[in-house]
């Protein structure tokens, strides 16, 4: 494995701990659910005593049980919705946030323009620069922290971040952005200390248009009175898809892991040629990211679907995302090294075999070398 981004990977559980996760989930429906009730399907509209569904409310209940969070709530729109409903709660158009200096990723930069929100950006790697700038930011109500790597160089301990916020400034709530990091690493936001966690069911190979949020109660209970809508709600067979979803998840997850620490490694023991560099990123999923000799990205990106690879995302890791992916490098990585839109691609084996994607990539090489 390179050491150039080595302080950067976060660390994914190891399958003996996405195991006792998928086994506690479980331990979690079995007291939620009896007498085979997790077989049906599960009720729509607004339950007079949850103003949402019945079965709904029950999985959050088992969701947030799972966790160990205070509450739940299931929202539509995905990461990007679970991000928009908690900040709405707890902020007002025009409020301050402190976030990280780093490019923001695309959907959550347009939640703070069309909320207004504005952004006291601190380099969140500056333990210092954190430390003095919590010290004299008395406007700011939330501090927004994405778990998931912004840029190359990031290299943040999100519980020491956490930690510190809740010392110098227990008055500011704590949220994180735990998308592609919920049972993938051993703890997210709400388990380190933090007041909100906010992820995707979609990039959990769950269904499409469901955010999770966990966090304090209250303000959870608030966000459920605000979503009035029988239209608004996650119907009851919706979430009963989801916990079936991710049920399956941590294991499948941890395979996966495996496969990217595998691929790194067998690129760097000379598997490739024309190679500069490969290292393991969290830059959204964690994958492996190729720096080529040549500018030759965009030819590799072309020719790897010839081959069998998925060249663009559907979730980043959903469900419909089970052969390898060789794409372009994440947005936010580019806008911090340009460089790579011509050099790089961003690979990830997802239900795949490392060695599926050296066969593929070995193909792509030869053709590109062929002329």
């Amino acid at each position: 494995m390179s050491l150039k981004y080595e302080r950067s990977i976060l660390k994914n559980m190891t399958l003996e701990e996405a195991k006792k996760l998928q086994f506690r989930l479980l331990d979690e429906v079995t007291k939620e659910f009896s007498n085979n009730e997790f077989f049906q399907i599960g009720d729509v509209g607004l339950h007079p005593d949850y103003q949402r569904p019945l079965t709904t409310a029950r999985v959050e209940k088992v969701i947030g049980n799972t966790f160990g969070a205070d509450a739940c709530a299931l929202v539509r729109g995905s990461g990007t919705g679970a991000i928009r409903a908690i900040l709405s709660v707890l902020l007002e158009p025009g409020d301050q946030c402190i976030v990280h200096s780093a490019p923001m990723y695309t959907s959550t930069k347009e939640t703070f323009r069309l909320m207004g929100l504005k952004q006291n950006k601190v380099n969140f790697n500056d333990m210092q620069a954190l430390v003095t700038s919590l010290e004299a930011d008395k406007e700011s109500k939330v501090f927004y922290v994405q778990h998931s790597r912004q840029q190359p160089v990031d290299e943040y301990d999100l519980k020491e971040i956490i930690s510190l916020v809740k010392e110098l400034r227990p008055d500011l709530a704590i949220v994180v952005d735990d998308n592609y990091c919920a049972m993938k690493t051993q703890f997210i936001g709400t388990q380190l200390g933090a007041d909100f966690s906010t992820f995707s069911g979609f990039k959990l190979l769950g269904p499409e248009g469901i955010g999770v949020i966990l966090g304090k109660k209250d303000t959870i209970q608030r966000l459920h009175q605000r979503n009035y809508s029988g239209g608004g709600q996650v119907q009851g067979f919706e979430a009963n898809e989801l916990l079936r979803s991710l049920a399956f998840a941590p294991v499948m997850i941890a395979i996966q892991n495996e496969q990217v620490e595998e691929l790194c490694s067998r690129i760097h023991h000379g598997e490739l040629e024309d190679i500069k560099e490969a290292y393991i990123t969290n830059s959204q999923s964690k994958n492996v990211i190729i720096e080529f000799e040549k500018p030759i990205a965009v030819q590799v990106i072309e020719l790897a679907s010839k081959y069998g690879a998925a060249t663009y995302p559907v979730g980043a890791e959903s469900r419909y995302e089970l052969i390898p992916m060789i794409y372009r490098v994440s947005g936010s990585f580019l806008e911090s090294r340009p460089e790579l839109k011509m050099h790089g691609v961003r690979v990830n084996p997802m239900k795949s075999s490392a060695t599926t994607v050296i066969r593929i990539l070995q193909n792509v090489l030869e053709e590109i070398s062929r002329g």
